[in-house]
């Protein structure tokens, strides 16, 4: 028998980075980012606590192959903090690309979480940015008394991924819900990620296994 989840009081859907520059068609586009538009609205519905991630970019983030001298997209350099993945362009504060997709049907969101937004500090985590720093979401959490967390998508590998394993280490539960993500893939970057979650215990589900 299929495993089936009955959500409740202490679980909350975490929505991760739907937002047009993510969408075919964007400047960092998400192989078939869009077709798990519908299986989100599904799933939220479902979910009686909602919070929304996105990528809040100033013009020239540090992140931003544009932004670094003779550098493209997908290189890496050393920032601060470590290691960082240069892209294109993306999620620019108050553009079109930093929206979320129109389709979206999320009413009864209760938080949304913005990444990235200081211009030499990138962030994939919903709880913290690259170097550290704590983005409130834990204190949040913990105050409205919710104990598991199940992520949906873009991209698996980088911002799901990140924000998952570090809601494990900061004693929450974790479960991706594989079919309402997509992945960038990056080299073998899904693989690693998924290694990194399984290692840390956290779930992988189907939508189906949620109830509603």
């Amino acid at each position: 028998m299929k495993q089936k989840i009955n959500v409740g009081p202490a679980d909350a859907l975490v929505v991760v980075d739907m937002q047009n520059d993510f969408m075919p068609g964007g400047s960092l586009a998400v192989p078939k980012g869009n077709e798990v538009v519908p299986i989100i609205n599904r799933i939220a519905r479902c979910v009686p606590n909602l919070i929304i991630t996105e990528d809040w970019h100033p013009a020239w983030h540090s992140s931003f192959a544009s932004a670094q001298l003779n550098k493209q997209p997908f290189e890496k350099i050393m920032l601060s903090y470590g290691e960082q993945m240069l892209w294109p362009d993306h999620c620019v504060q108050g553009t079109k690309g930093a929206e979320l997709h129109a389709a979206l049907s999320l009413p009864h969101a209760q938080l949304i979480i913005r990444k990235g937004y200081r211009w030499n500090v990138d962030s994939y985590s919903a709880f913290a940015e690259a170097d550290g720093t704590p983005t409130g979401l834990t204190g949040y959490l913990r105050e409205r008394g919710i104990k598991q967390l199940f992520f949906v998508g873009l991209a698996t590998d980088f911002c799901v991924a990140w924000s998952a394993l570090d809601a494990r280490k900061t004693g929450f539960g974790a479960v991706v819900i594989e079919d309402a993500c997509r992945a960038i893939d990056l080299d073998g970057s899904l693989a690693r990620a998924w290694e990194s979650m399984t290692e840390l215990r956290v779930g992988r589900i189907h939508s189906s296994a949620i109830l509603g």
